[in-house]
């Protein structure tokens, strides 16, 4: 399967506790911390919620 490296680029101040939640199951919550996981729906879906604090990267 196929690994995405995502990396969190911008802070969860003033977001929703639904999209630091999204980010601590990311295994992110502070900017500059990147984590690996395997691509599917379920991570496509929430990489959408929280795109707009993420950078995504193949590998």
């Amino acid at each position: 399967m196929a690994k995405v490296r995502v990396t969190q680029v911008r802070s969860q101040i003033g977001e929703t506790q639904r999209h630091r939640g999204t980010l601590r199951a990311l295994g992110l919550g502070k900017i500059g911390r990147t984590a690996e996981h395997d691509d599917g729906p379920v991570l496509a879906g929430m990489l959408r919620k929280v795109r707009h604090l993420v950078k995504v990267e193949n590998g």
